[in-house]
């Protein structure tokens, strides 16, 4: 699989610094969600890169430093709970892409955006679907934004130490909900997301 078929194409475009997009924790149901811009140098593979998601906890922590000390710029961006509640998932993730390609020291001038949609750029884009998994500079994004995302959950974790942050990161497991149901949400939790589970609790 050749990692930088989707920068080739970019450069054979004529654009010239080119970053990938991607976040982490649309699906949780407590914490922020997170994204991150990566700008890699030309032609360079990080060995070991890979969707956040096919990669133990161990080796995204270990490739987090190798990608903030190979990229020429990156960028890590949080949309908050409250954000979330007002705008919805879906906007409130593109407004942090749009932060986090925003929040780069180097502009650049084309990003491949993970997912089916452009968040509202001021600069050129295409969308890659799957993108975490087909593009370095989008896998690299991947473990930057799952990496950040969940130090702040440990962080949370210490805060709300009842809900057992550490081991779920927010994720909506059997252990989660259980806590959730016996000792109701956190100022960190997403209402929004929490309707089935407590409406279940009173029936």
């Amino acid at each position: 699989m050749d990692w930088l078929k989707y920068e080739k194409e970019a450069l054979k475009k004529g654009y010239k610094t080119i970053c990938g997009v991607d976040e982490a924790g649309r699906g949780p149901l407590a914490g922020p969600v997170c994204a991150a811009a990566v700008i890699l140098p030309y032609n360079t593979v990080i060995e070991g890169v890979n969707d956040s998601k096919k990669l133990s906890e161990k080796k995204r922590e270990k490739l987090f430093d190798v990608i903030i000390d190979t990229a020429l710029a990156c960028s890590i961006s949080f949309g908050t709970v409250e954000e979330i509640e007002e705008l919805n998932i879906l906007n409130t993730t593109m407004l942090t892409m749009k932060r986090a390609v925003e929040g780069l020291k180097i502009k650049p001038d084309y990003a491949m955006i993970d997912g089916n949609r452009i968040p509202d750029l001021d600069i050129d884009a295409e969308f890659i679907i799957k993108g975490d998994a087909l593009s370095l500079s989008v896998a690299a994004a991947s473990i930057l934004a799952k990496v950040s995302r969940d130090r702040l959950m440990l962080e949370y974790a210490k805060e709300y130490p009842e809900y057992c942050f550490e081991k779920h990161k927010g994720y909506g497991t059997a252990l989660h909900r259980e806590m959730i149901l016996k000792y109701g949400p956190s100022p960190i939790h997403r209402p929004s997301f929490l309707k089935k589970i407590l409406n279940k609790d009173e029936k």
